[in-house]
């Protein structure tokens, strides 16, 4: 499709723009080790079967091959970097707004739920690896996430986790607004509605991340020199 200034009709431009939500790639390059893996929320809250209202089934599935890109990281030393919605200060250190959301159920918080940073088996930290905790959506907001990165410098990130049109989104986002070369994992992210999955992998796709599967993740880590 070739068009000057003005030559754009309504169907080309919404041609260009279905293109792009569906096969779009972002033409940056992928360097693993300028890499860091994000591992955003596997906690039991949202990934133990029936734990609480919280849960994410989607989430529990996703956990095997999530374990194999990990795996792959570490064997490629890229650092993997956890998160959690806990932390120590109830929810004085959370937006104000929050408990307003519907997605809090009736009867939550209730005790003992999002106080500790709970990975859940199978997904556990490594000796060293960190548990970053986290008073809202977005891995960057109010943490020490961006200068953790720049420490280790690398200046990409790789998404995954639970929920993907929530946290994971979010830190997408906050990621690629911080200059973050961002990847996406298409199947290793969950959340509790498939469309809306489906709908931020393409919002993801067209205007902030590279989108790769788990085994496009673990090959790019397994590649040397890449």
């Amino acid at each position: 499709m070739s068009h000057r200034i003005g030559e754009y009709s309504e169907r080309d431009v919404l041609e260009l723009a279905g293109a792009a939500y569906r096969t779009g790639a972002a033409s940056f390059s992928l360097d693993a080790d300028r890499a860091a893996l994000l591992v955003i929320d596997m906690q039991r809250e949202f990934v133990e079967p029936a734990y609480c209202a919280a849960w994410v089934p989607a989430a529990t599935r996703i956990v095997p091959l999530l374990a194999r890109v990990i795996a792959a990281a570490r064997r490629r030393g890229v650092p993997v970097i956890y998160t959690a919605f806990a932390g120590p200060y109830g929810t004085r250190d959370r937006p104000r707004a929050g408990a307003a959301m519907p997605n809090r159920y009736p009867g939550e918080p209730a005790d003992g739920l999002f106080e500790q940073a709970l990975i859940v088996p199978g997904l556990e930290p490594a000796p060293g690896e960190i548990i970053l905790l986290k008073p809202s959506y977005g891995a960057f907001y109010d943490t020490p996430l961006d200068t953790m990165l720049r420490v280790l410098e690398k200046d990409t990130i790789i998404v995954t986790g639970t929920l993907t049109n929530l946290c994971c989104g979010t830190t997408a986002r906050q990621g690629y607004e911080r200059s973050y070369r961002v990847v996406f994992g298409a199947d290793v992210t969950a959340t509790n509605h498939a469309a809306v999955h489906e709908a931020e992998v393409m919002t993801m796709r067209y205007g902030f991340a590279r989108v790769l599967t788990g085994a496009e993740i673990i090959a790019w880590l397994e590649a040397r020199g890449t």
